[in-house]
């Protein structure tokens, strides 16, 4: 009989020493005794999700941790971002992942809208950008998704190509990878063809077509006047990054590890990653947006509750909580230090109670480090914990990066976790 996984993973986990923490992590001063009584049943390493020197976006460093090379297998973020909330899509549109921004002219303010731009806002300011904006020979479909966050797909009467640079300067394209920057020049950045080909250059020019008219209409909403009188951030600009001109056409995760998958998937991109590698997602309430306090843990916990019941209808469970990655963004390390607390205590402790993980292997890893110094994803490796089943304690005292780089599944390449657990589980 199989032994049941559940592989989780805390978005942007891994950080920098911070001096008010006495030169901890936020992950090492949180108080997490269920993690920690996880890393002592287990074993610990590290992981660089996708390779050394790489600061990943979310998107490659989940592809990294489920098993498939992102320098090989990716589709481009804007692809999956599109198939995760159900665009259409065909191989020789164009499909961006889009930020919401705010900018002075061409400098950029803030580019998540101060974080307060509300879905529904969002979707309003995208409904006037699709009724009132005409591109030259071409069409598109811009769709809000979460908050600032969006997805564009654009078709033309011709294929497009994706080897176009960002508009987002925060975000650097390395073939078809997204790579965060740590520092840019705030400024919107003119897309520019990559390759020499029309397809290319016709994919720019459209690009260019769409953030600026965009910008005109944004900037005169009504919505974003009525942001404006009450002291917010306008959403006046809309910022492209990663695009993507081809469908995926991968082998599905069962084929690869032998295993049948569910998830717990928040964001769009993460839903469209499980959609191509034939997850089937789970049901279950979105997080609250803070991370922390009543709420979010009663959310957790019934995450956790959806967890222990789900388990007996497949042999795998991929668990994506976004929680510590937002704060981090902001430099807000306190508040990264009080999520990793809340799941630590409402999601692993309701977990644990209801799990027998002497028939379970349990593993815990993150798609990225995300630094609060530094506020933004770093090319840093991240804490792993592989504990339950047959695994045989290392004795590791704790889960923290300080104490993972020091236990005995050592540095693993992100494409690396699987095959090894998978052993484990059949």
């Amino acid at each position: 009989m199989t032994t049941p996984l559940i592989y989780v993973c805390l978005d942007g986990l891994g950080d920098d020493p911070i001096p008010e923490f006495d030169g901890r992590t936020p992950l090492e001063a949180a108080e997490t005794p269920y993690l920690d009584a996880l890393a002592a049943r287990g074993r610990t390493g590290t992981v660089l999700t996708v390779g050394p020197g790489i600061a990943p976006e979310s998107d490659i460093g989940v592809f990294g941790i489920l098993g498939y090379d992102p320098r090989e297998e990716h589709p481009g973020r804007g692809v999956l971002e599109a198939i995760g909330v159900g665009m259409e899509f065909h191989d020789g549109d164009l499909a961006y992942r889009v930020n919401f921004a705010t900018v002075d002219g061409r400098e950029i303010v803030d580019r998540r809208v101060g974080r307060d731009l509300g879905s529904d806002e969002a979707a309003k300011l995208a409904d006037e950008v699709n009724e009132r904006l005409a591109l030259p020979g071409a069409t598109f479909a811009l769709r809000a998704t979460v908050e600032h966050r969006g997805a564009l797909v654009i078709h033309a009467d011709e294929p497009l190509s994706a080897y176009v640079t960002n508009t987002d300067p925060a975000y650097r394209r390395e073939g078809h990878l997204g790579v965060a920057l740590e520092t840019f020049e705030p400024r919107v950045v003119h897309a520019e063809a990559q390759d020499d080909t029309e397809l290319a250059r016709r994919a720019a020019a459209l690009t260019n077509a769409f953030v600026d008219g965009s910008a005109t209409i944004l900037d005169g909403s009504e919505a974003n006047a009525e942001r404006r009188a009450a002291g917010r951030l306008p959403a006046n600009v809309i910022l492209t990054r990663d695009g993507g001109d081809h469908a995926p056409h991968l082998q599905p995760i069962r084929d690869r590890f032998g295993l049948s998958w569910g998830c717990f998937v928040e964001m769009p991109v993460e839903r469209g990653i499980a959609l191509a590698l034939r997850m089937e997602p789970v049901d279950a309430p979105r997080l609250d947006a803070a991370g922390f306090g009543d709420a979010a843990e009663g959310q957790y916990a019934r995450w956790a509750d959806l967890a222990l019941d789900a388990i007996g209808e497949f042999q795998a469970l991929y668990i994506h909580i976004k929680g510590p990655d937002v704060p981090a963004h902001d430099g807000r390390a306190e508040d990264k230090r009080a999520v990793i607390a809340a799941i630590d205590q409402a999601f692993f402790g309701s977990l644990l109670g209801g799990l027998d993980l002497a028939r379970t292997v349990l593993a815990v890893t993150a798609d990225h480090a995300t630094s609060c110094v530094r506020k933004a994803h770093t090319a840093d490796p991240v804490p792993l914990l592989v504990a339950g089943g047959p695994v045989d304690p290392d004795g590791s005292p704790a889960f923290g990066e300080t104490v993972c780089s020091q236990g005995s599944l050592g540095l693993l390449a992100g494409t690396q976790i699987l095959p090894r657990i998978a052993g484990l589980v059949r």
